[in-house]
This record gives C-alpha cells, structure tokens and sequence, in this order.
C-alpha cells in the first residue's frame, strides 16, 4: 500500500510539475509573439504625465513610457532636462500592436492631444524642452508624419503655422520610476495638475466636443467624405506615404494579411467599414459575422454598387475577387458558404478598411446609413 501511496504521491509531482513547465512555454510563447509583433513609436506632446496618459487610453496601445530623447547628455535626470539646457525633449515612447492600431493613427491621435502651433512649449509648460515633436525611427515613419503634418497643415483647422517638429530618433532615456504611470500612482495631485495647465480647456476648444481618437481623415478634410461619391483616390506616390507597408501591398498590389492577426477580424463595435483609400462605404458590422476563418466577414455589401466581383485564377485556383469601385483597392474574396439569408461570406481583408464607429458616422458624412442600425435593432 505504502509503495502504491508513494507512486501516486511521485506521479502527482510529475504532472504538477509538467503542468507548470507547459504553462510557463505557453507564457514565454505568449509573451514572444507580443515582442514579435509590438512596435514603438516616440512623440513629444509637453508634460510626459499627460501624454502617456493620453496614449495608454488607445486601443491597441501596450504600454507608454515617459522619458527623454533628443538631446546631448547621456542619461539625464528630470532635474537636468527641466532646465532647458541638455537639449533633450519630455517624450514618450508607445508601445503598441499594429494589428491593432497603425502608425498613421498614433499619429491622429497625437495631433488632437497637443497645440501644433505652440512652437515654445505646450500649455503651462514652457521651454523647448516642452516643445512638441515627432521622433521617426525609420524612414517609413517619416514619410508617415510627414503626410500626416501636411494634411493637417492643408486643412485649414489651424490659422497659425504648425510648429510641431519632425526629428529623426537618437537614444531614448527612460525617466526616473516616480513619473511612469504617474496618473495612476498620484491621481489627486495629476489631475489637478492637468486641470491647471489649461491642456483639456484648450483641447475642447480647438476640437469640440467630438472624439478625441477620431481619424484624420475625418476631421482634417475641409469637407467630410460623400458616401455617394464622387471619391478621391491619390496617386501611388502618395499612397506609398500614407498606407503602411501592409495596407499598401494588399490594396494595390493584392496581397493577403495573416488570419487572426489582423485589425478587425474580431472587432464587435457597431459602425460601417469603408475603403481605406477612397472613402467609399463597403460593408457594415449588421452584416459581420464570427466565420472563423480569422478574417472580417460579411454576408452582404452595404452599398453594392461600391463592391465588384472579378474572377481570380491564381495560386492554381478560381476564385472571386472582390475589390472597391471607385479606390480599385484589393478587398478580398466572395464564398459561397456563408449564413442565411444570403449564403454568401465576404472575406476581407482588415488593411483595406478604415472602421467608422456608429456615434461618429454623422460627423465623417456618412449619416445616411444610420437608419440601417436602428431598423437591424428592431
């Protein structure tokens, strides 16, 4: 009996143990695929409190981590960097998913969380220490920002000069460990900050009440997208700027995205998707469904003169290729083993769709195509 005892006791440490080494090489996997797939962006807006604050509230945002870059002296303290004098900028480096959010709309983002005219500081802050500023780490990243400045410079929102900076990135020196999180560690004292700096105020005033994270492409054209056209659809120099890598190799050059790593495979939020280089509305969440297959699906197009099938006989195979209208961009394929009522599955691919939530369709122009929730909801 004894010996039976003991030889369960050893068996049960065993599978305790392998249990444990199982679950740590599926941790360490877990966390080698996020390292795999993060990516780091730095932006200047004024106080690194406020910015990291502002960044770690986005959606697909790991983690922002305040610091110092631009300067002279290797390893500064904040002591140093407040006096102006080493040369170095308040900055943040995001860490963020870009399955989840692009470069391109960090850079949205920044643009409505700081003062782009405010060339001597931002807020309360002054100095150039405090100034705002876009560090580029590659040269994708600067002709992103430098589209970006140029769309916000040509809209008109701003009567003064944009001020903000494009630098090209040195080494990023991590702030001491009392200002990381510092929104979370020292509530009371960082609102009451932020409340002061006069940041929100301005904020609200130079943008409204809308949202904050909304898409330049929103609120930065003089007048909103038609959804009935007519579309404008850039050349591809200009495309090359403004699509990330991804986006670019499937619109125009008809490429696929990886299943289950891709934007809106599993996006549940109620609004309509259109084409990321036109503009034109293609589908809407009422007709999305959970294929399985790791790609956004459809049962039908929302507007179905803005979707065209063509037949596709690569990879050895036929298919139909489904692509937009009027930007030409590759959207994906047509199968015929979808649900009811239609039957049909339209699978799409993510980097070839720009996602408008339901609460800001009337303000991106496309307000007409609200009546679709409100009768799907009946």
């Amino acid at each position: 009996m004894k010996t039976i005892i003991a030889g369960l006791i050893v068996m049960g440490a065993i599978f305790i143990v392998a249990h444990n080494v199982i679950s740590m090489d599926k941790n360490m996997e877990k966390e080698t695929v996020i390292s795999q797939e993060a990516r780091e962006a730095v932006f200047a807006g004024g106080c690194f409190w406020c910015t990291e604050s502002d960044f770690e509230k986005v959606d697909g945002v790991i983690e922002a981590i305040s610091g110092y870059t631009g300067g002279h002296l290797d390893n500064p303290t904040y002591r140093q960097v407040s006096t102006g004098g080493t040369g170095h900028i308040e900055a943040v480096k995001v860490i963020y998913n870009p399955a989840k959010i692009t470069y391109p709309e960090l850079l949205d983002i920044f643009w409505r969380h700081v003062n782009p005219t405010d060339g001597g500081g931002q807020f309360v802050d002054r100095g150039p220490q405090y100034r705002s500023a876009i560090f580029y780490a590659d040269d994708t990243q600067r002709r992103q920002a430098e589209a970006s400045k140029k769309q916000l410079m040509a809209s008109g929102h701003f009567d003064a000069p944009i001020e903000t900076e494009l630098l090209p990135l040195g080494q990023f020196f991590v702030a001491e460990d009392y200002h990381q999180d510092y929104y979370k560690k020292s509530p009371i004292r960082y609102k009451l900050y932020r409340s002061n700096s006069g940041r929100d105020r301005y904020l609200a005033k130079a943008w409204g009440d809308s949202d904050k994270n909304m898409k330049t492409a929103q609120i930065m054209s003089p007048t909103p997208p038609s959804a009935s056209g007519p579309y404008k659809v850039p050349d591809k120099a200009t495309l090359r700027q403004t699509l990330t890598p991804l986006q670019y190799r499937v619109t125009q050059e008809d490429g696929t995205e990886p299943p289950f790593n891709n934007r809106f495979w599993d996006n549940k939020k109620a609004g309509i998707y259109v084409d990321i280089v036109s503009g034109e509305p293609l589908f809407s969440s009422v007709d999305k469904y959970k294929s399985g297959t790791g790609w956004p699906s459809f049962t039908r197009p929302l507007v179905p003169e803005n979707v065209i099938e063509l037949s596709d006989k690569s990879h050895f195979m036929v298919r139909t290729e489904v692509r937009s209208k009027n930007g030409d961009s590759h959207l994906g394929h047509l199968f015929n083993d979808g649900p009811r009522p239609t039957g049909l599955r339209y699978c799409i691919n993510s980097a070839s769709l720009r996602f408008i939530p339901r609460d800001e369709m009337q303000a991106a122009g496309y307000g007409q195509f609200l009546e679709g929730f409100d009768m799907a909801e009946k």
